[in-house]
Parts: C-alpha cells; structure tokens; sequence
C-alpha cells in the first residue's frame, strides 16, 4: 500500500472515528497506521472525555498501528504497550496516567481534578504536577473575530503559592513571549486554535501547558522551583531572555548558583558571586566593593529593593553585608540601564528582597565557622506576609588560636545584620510593603582603637494596580550610613572621630502597557542629602585634642525619567529613556572665593561668600540619553546595542585603591562638579543546544570627566577647603567581554574572560599639578585580563562539587625610584603613578555540597558544604609597601590569604 493510498484511508478511518465516537462516548473507533502516539491521544481527547498524562520522553518514539472499532480504551492501550515497559491507570473521573516500569497507583479524591467551569485557572497540588503540563486548557469563548487572542494571569509557586516574578512565558510555535512582573502577572498575545505555552522557570525546569485558545481569557499557572525545591525565588538570565530583551550588559545570577560557589568560610557571598561575571573586577584579595567596566567602586548604586547601600561589606570586606537567604533575585546593570535608576557612573546592582510565604510559617539558616544566621517567614493572616532575618559572627575565637597573637595583639572582630520584610495586600489592586536593614560592624587591630561602622535603611512602598495596563508604585524611606574611630593610646591624646550621612527620598513610578507593541515607564525620584564630612573630638576628661569638624553639606537631587519599550516586529524591539536630572547644593555655607583664572590654592583667596540656610549655593542639571535594541538573528541569536549617559552628584573622598570603612563622601559643590560618562556599547548573543548554552560577546567604549584624583601628599581627612587638593580629571574604558554558560546536565558551569583599560588624565588646563605630565596614566583599578570558571559536576541529586578559578592581571601601584636631599633632609622619589605592577592573580577554590534528602514531609531539611578556599595556597599579592631599615628602604609584599583555608557549613531549612 503506497503512502498515498494510506493518507486517504487514515483521514477517512479518523473521519468515520470521531463520528462513532459521538455516538458511544468514550469508545474508540478508528484506523491508526503508524500514527504518533501524541498525535493519537490528542484524537481521543478530542472526541472523548479521557485527558492523558505523562512524560514525553517516555512516547517520545511509540507509534500506533492498529485499527479499532468501538473498543475500550483499556484494550486498546494494553496492545499499543504490549512491546513496550510502559504502564497505564485510568482514574475514575477519566484521567489517564502513563508512566513507565511500574503503573501507578490513581486512588485520588473526587475534587482533585475539579476545574472551573471555563477551564481556565490551575490550583495543583505537588502530586497534579507531575502530569499537568500534559493536560489540555480551553481558553476563552469562540468569536470570528481576528486570527489572535490574548491570554493573561499569574505565575505561583507551587511550593509555597508565592508569585513567581521574572518567569519567561512564551508560545512554543511563534515565539511571542513575555516576562512575569513583580506580582506574577503575564500578558501574552499567541494565534488561536491548539498551542503549547512554555513557562521558563527562571533558575528551574521549563514547564509547558496545552491550551485551545479561543478567544481572550486567563490562565493561571502553578509550576515548581527546581530540582532542589529551595526556598528562595531565584533570578538569572533564563533561556531566551538574553537573547529577547532589548538591554545589553545585563547579569543575573541565581542564589543557588551562588551557593555553589567556594568562598571564605562557607558563607554564601553575592558580591562575590557578581565577581564570576564578565566585566566585574575588584582591586583586591577581600577588598569592600567591586569594579565595573573600568569604573570606581563608588560609581556603582547597590540597591536593596529601593534602599542605597553605601558600604556592601562586612568584616574588612571579607564577606558581603546581604544575607543571601534574604534575597529573591540579584540583577546587575552594566549598560541598558532603565530609565528609572540612576546615580552612579558605573552600573546598577538591584537586589530584590524575599518576600514570606503566604502557606505556613518556615525559615531558614546555616552555621559556620565565623558566622550564624537565621531567618523565619510566613503568614499573617490571609493577607500579610513576613519575612525576617538576623546574621552575625563570632570570630573572636579564631584570632586567639592564631599563632601570631602576640603581633595581632588585643584584636577583635564583630558584625551583625538584622533585615525583614512585610508586606499587606489590601484588596486585588493595593499591596503595601515595608522593608527594613540595620548592620553593625566593629574592630580593632590593637588595645587602643576601635573602629565601627554602620548601615541603616527603611522604605515604605505602595503598589497600585490602575486596570490591566496600569500600574505604579510610590516609595518613602532613608539611608543612613555612619562609621567611627575611637582611639585610646594615650589619655592626653584619645579622640573620637566621626562620619555620617543621611539620605531621605520619594520616588514615584508608573508602568503602562499601550497595546501589544509599547511598555511605557515614567516617573519621579527625588534625594535630600545631609551629610557630616567628618568631626574629631577629645575622649576622655584627659584629653587635650583639640575638637575640628567640617561643615555639613546640604543638597537636593531630583529626577524625572520616562522610558518605553517599543517592539517594532518580531525581530526588531529598541528601548529609549530619558532621565532629566536637577541638583541644588544649598546653606548654610561659608565658601571662599578664589581670583578668576587662577587655581583653588590658599594664595589664590581673595573673600568668602556665606549662604543662609535653604539658600541655593550652586545648581547643576542635564539630561541622561538611555537607548538601546535588539535584533534577532534567528529564533536563536540577536545582535544588539546600545548607548548610555549618566551622571554622579555625590563622590567617595579616598585615596587608596578600594573603598574602606574610614572613607568619607562628598557632595558636588561649586568647586567640584558631578562626574559625567557615557557608554557605547555592542554584542553578539547565541543560544545552543536547546538554550542549554548561553554565549555572548560585547565590546564597549566609554568616556568619564569630572573624576575625582589627588595632589600629590592631598589631605582627604577632615579638610574643609577639599577643592584645593582635587585634580580636574578624565577618564576612559574599553574592553572585550566574553561569556559561556551551561546551565543543565551533570556537568555545568560558566566561563567568563574579559579584556578591559581603565586610563586617566589629568586636564591639560589644571595649574595645581599635571600627574605624569598630564599623559594617560592606568587607574588604580587597571587589570587588562580577568578570567573567571565554575565548573559543577553533579554526582547525584544530592552531591554536586564545585570547582572554581579566577585569574586577573596584577594592578598598578607607585613605588619609590630613588631618594635624595633636601632642606637637610633625606627623601623619598616616587616614579610615574601607577606605572608598576604587583604580580598577578590566581586562585583555584574546591568545594563539595551534600543535600539531605528530598523527602517532602520533613521537619527540617539540611545541608552541608564543605571545601578549601586557595586550594594551591598561592601567596597572591594584595598590595606592595616599604619600611626605612638601617638607612636603606625596604619593600614587601602584603597578602590577605596566603594559605589554603578549609571550610564547613550547616545550612537548613524548615
């Protein structure tokens, strides 16, 4: 029989089927000559009312040659499995189970399967999800109008039933698509008739729903975490979303990736998990901060939710001041940054907090070595949830097993960190929601100084759902971060000496969706400054210092920004923004005034102006351009690019390489105007192997001005007249970013190799000193090479190993050339700035982690970590300085970790 005569007969056998089939229900009629199995059960649930369920690896091959003339679905699929290990059980509502080995067992009660009447909403249970995603939907009411519908709900977590945000929803034949929102909610425009909408758990397994669309309508999702059911929401860049979004230099990476990671006494570390990132660099071995594309580390805005956190550090930065098991996602902003943050030259890390759960109370914690932490969530009722969480250290007891003791002296070491989350939903279109983190950090190197710093943040923030299209969400809160030297050598001599700021906003911003092409963003950010430069005072009644302050600084910064989201066709879609920003430095001021023409030196005085208070001192203003686009090579692969503008009104005053506790800020003043930059950027991106690989290549080119460098010999503490140690400077940075992830299978990981130049100059124009003959000189955070691997290598479900490697180029440092005579006096003679450097960098961490079971129904579930951090114990350079011994001048080489440093870790969670 040719394969002509057998199409006719099928069509006619499937014709005359389903006619039968209207007159018997749920007896199956029909001619199958080698028809897919799939396409088989798609005819009996057309014309019966069986619903299949099953993996689609178990049929992915079956087919079905038999012909059938009113027989029970029992017999005929025990012939179709007759060849095969595959079994079937039939509930008594009509659900047909496949599996394969063993048949399963289908005792469920009547309600399990129920379903409101338009078929249109899910509420699974565990058990249901192993067979939902094989189960038809039928949305919406059948109309002859227009060929597309669309389809919009929210996405839950089927564990806890918390919104899922950032899930990528998209239809498996056209590839339109759309990313959940804060709440969960999706909106997707697909074809009609019978389609496959796929669900990108971010950071989980992709799951997929059958629907027959038939006009608009909702669907709502319940769909799982992840193989390890963890109870963070975790957010990374997922299959699709690196190709699809219109913004480039954009990294995500999820909490369970970072938990993979070796790190210094098993403590999970977002910032250093930003480090295995293309693009990001830090100066040094446990230095606070980190670098972006050629920038400072105070050019970059650290978000928690809509807090600014000025130090992201605990423990001379030895770990991160963000308890991870209070995150839900981490984002950072490179290029593409959205028209609605703003601040900072460099980039944007948003940190968005977890929210509780919404089902039962739950937490959970870890124990190491240094630190403890533990956190505790759940309901409140029916429409308030709670999150809270506490960290702290008890490293005391390490440093007096350390064998230099009598060199460490009386050295102490303490932190803590307190942080939680409420939120309240007050009917379906209001939610209300209040975070708060306080940290605390303080130690000291000898008997007679103390140094503590502190972070403290709160923020209130109301969500409105106008209708469908409409959303925005207003905020009020403060930032505050202060720190404090106490010493005590001598009592004639004890001080204290303190720092602090404080920063109060509003900020209100509005989302709108105007038809299926545009994504309108816009609104207002507005920022009180008041911040104390520094104050020295006596301790003690002894004490014979003399008490110095400088004056407190005033300002307002607000902006207005709007941005829009514009898909010209499939494969072309541009993002624009633009941010206008306005900055007033206001009293009470007492300022000098320096001759015209001349620079700001104390010779160069000729008055003083006073400014009352609230009276405007200086004001500054411009506009920030925000573009970028996408477009798409095939379903696959796109090319994008982009440009950036922005500007920075508040400066870290600090001379060294990395930010440190003692650093102060600085406000732009007359004399010392906000930096500026802008960024070109441009990359290639390629999905492979099923979006289980990611890779990506980009190159940017930047400019800076305005930057802040030094005199030699400057001032920077507790000096009012700042301006007349400043250097006018510019900058530049370029590079090469490469990345490849693989984010599925046994063997997974990432690598990230990225070529970068940070280059400064001094203006040609400043009179107070040109540094290196005003040529281009590297800037202290110059590492042309960077690479970083993370390879993880799961044994089981329960063991995976992690083994990871970072390599970068030694940064550039002043040293001493020769020394000379002077005033009767013997000198030191510094070459060119910056135009030496340390050796380079490599350091290979091992670590191993074991999972307790995965039995659903347990009190606590546990896990261990174990590892070595340095595995070769290679003696990497910090930073190089020298000491006069015996008339001759001395170099060494300083090193924070030259050991291998075992770990262990207890995490749990309940």
């Amino acid at each position: 029989m040719n394969i002509f005569t057998r199409g006719i007969l099928l069509i006619l056998c499937l014709v005359s089927g389903l006619s039968y089939a209207q007159q018997t229900p749920n007896r199956i009629s029909g001619f199958y000559p080698g028809v897919p199995f799939e396409r088989f059960m798609e005819k009996i649930e057309e014309e019966t009312t069986y619903r299949f369920f099953f993996k689609e690896s178990d049929i992915k091959d079956l087919t079905v040659n038999l012909q059938a003339n009113n027989d029970k679905l029992e017999d005929v699929l025990s012939q179709i499995f007759l060849p095969t290990d595959l079994k079937f059980s039939i509930s008594k509502t009509g659900e047909v189970f496949i599996s394969k080995g063993q048949k399963l067992t289908v005792d469920f009660p009547d309600s399990f399967f129920a379903q409101n009447e338009e078929n249109q909403s899910e509420g699974m249970t565990s058990a249901q999800d192993e067979f939902v995603r094989n189960r038809r939907y039928v949305i919406g009411v059948p109309s002859g109008e227009g060929t597309t519908a669309k389809i919009r709900g929210q996405v839950l977590s089927l564990e806890n039933s918390k919104p899922i945000q950032g899930a990528i929803v998209y239809d498996k034949i056209t590839q339109a698509q759309t990313i959940t929102n804060p709440e969960g909610r999706y909106e997707l425009t697909v074809p009609k008739g019978n389609q496959t909408i796929l669900i990108q758990n971010i950071g989980g397994y992709t799951e997929q729903r059958l629907v027959t669309i038939q006009g608009d309508g909702e669907l709502n999702m319940s769909i799982g975490e992840g193989v390890f059911s963890l109870s963070e929401v975790v957010v990374r860049s997922g299959a699709l979303t690196n190709i699809s979004r219109p913004e480039m230099g954009v990294q995500s990476l999820s909490v369970q990736q970072m938990r993979k990671l070796p790190s210094v006494m098993g403590e999970v570390d977002i910032l250093k998990g930003i480090l295995t990132m293309p693009g990001v660099n830090t100066a040094g071995e446990a230095s606070v901060g980190f670098n972006v594309r050629g920038g400072a580390a105070d050019q970059n805005l650290i978000l928690y939710d809509q807090n600014t956190l000025f130090n992201p550090s605990h423990l001379f930065g030895f770990f991160s001041s963000v308890n991870s098991d209070m995150v839900q996602g981490v984002e950072l902003y490179k290029a593409g940054i959205p028209a609605n943050l703003g601040g900072r030259l460099s980039s944007v890390l948003q940190v968005t907090p977890k929210l509780g759960r919404t089902d039962k109370i739950g937490g959970s914690g870890g124990i190491g070595p240094l630190t403890s932490r533990l956190s505790v969530e759940g309901p409140i009722g029916s429409k308030t949830t709670f999150i809270v969480g506490a960290r702290m250290t008890y490293s005391d007891w390490l440093l007096d097993y350390l064998e230099d003791k009598a060199d460490i002296g009386a050295s102490r070491a303490f932190f803590a960190d307190f942080n939680g989350t409420i939120q309240h939903q007050l009917n379906e279109k209001n939610i209300l929601r209040f975070t708060g983190y306080y940290s605390e950090d303080e130690f000291q190197f000898d008997p007679d100084t103390v140094y503590s710093y502190s972070n403290q943040n709160f923020a209130l923030s109301w969500t409105h759902y106008f209708n469908d299209q409409v959303e925005a969400t207003f905020s009020a809160g403060q930032d505050g971060y202060d720190f404090q030297v106490q010493g005590e050598d001598n009592p004639l001599n004890s001080y204290r000496y303190n720092f602090d700021i404080r920063q109060r906003f509003v900020k209100a911003q509005f989302r709108q969706e105007k038809g299926d092409r545009h994504i309108f963003s816009y609104g207002i950010h507005s920022i009180w400054y008041d911040l104390n430069p520094g104050e020295i005072a006596p301790f003690g009644a002894e004490s014979i210092v003399i008490p110095d302050d400088v004056a407190a600084e005033k300002a307002l910064e607000t902006s207005l920004f709007f941005g829009d989201e514009f898909e010209i066709n499939e494969k072309l879609t541009v993002t624009g923004g633009l941010r206008y920003n306005l900055y007033g430095y206001f009293g009470p001021q007492t300022l000098p005034e320096y001759a015209p023409g001349q620079p700001n030196l104390p010779e160069n005085i000729i008055g003083e102006k006073n400014y009352a208070s609230g009276e405007l001192a200086k004001s500054y203003h411009g506009p920030e351009f925000r573009f970028s686009g996408r477009y798409a090579l095939t379903n696959w692969s796109s090319i994008k690019g982009g440009v950036n503008t922005m500007r920075q009104n508040i400066h870290l005053m600090s001379n060294s390489s990395v930010m440190t506790p003692t650093d102060t800020w600085k406000l732009s003043d007359p004399f010392i105007k906000p930096q500026r930059g802008i960024q070109y950027g441009l990359g290639y991106f390629h999905n492979l192997k099923n979006n289980s690989v990611e890779f990506s290549a980009e190159v940017y080119y930047r400019t800076m001005e305005n930057l802040l460098d030094y005199r030699s010999g400057a001032k920077i503490v507790l000096n009012d007249r700042i301006e007349q140690d400043v250097l006018v400077t510019k900058g530049k940075a370029y590079g090469l970013e490469l990345f490849l992830r693989k984010s599925t299978g046994k063997l997974n990981g990432s690598v990230a190799y990225t070529y970068s130049r940070s280059l400064m100059q001094t203006d040609p124009s400043e009179q107070k000193e040109q540094i290196n003959r005003s040529e281009w000189y590297p800037s202290n955070f110059d590492q042309p090479h960077n690479a970083n691997l993370v390879l993880n290598y799961e044994l089981s479900r329960r063991i995976n190993t992690t083994l990871a490697a970072k390599y970068s180029t030694g940064r550039p440092v002043t040293l001493p050339v020769a020394k000379f005579e002077y005033g009767g006096s013997e000198r030191v003679y510094f070459g060119d700035r910056n135009s030496v450097r340390i050796p380079d960098y490599f350091r290979l961490d091992f670590s191993v982690n074991l999972e307790g079971n995965h039995k659903v129904k347990k009190t606590a579930h546990g896990s261990w970590s174990f590892g070595v951090y340095n595995v070769l114990g290679r003696d990497n350079p910090y930073s190089v300085y020298y000491i006069p011994e015996e008339g001759t001048l001395q170099g060494y080489k300083l090193s924070i970790f030259a050991e291998p440093i075992p770990f262990v870790t207890y995490n749990f969670r309940f």
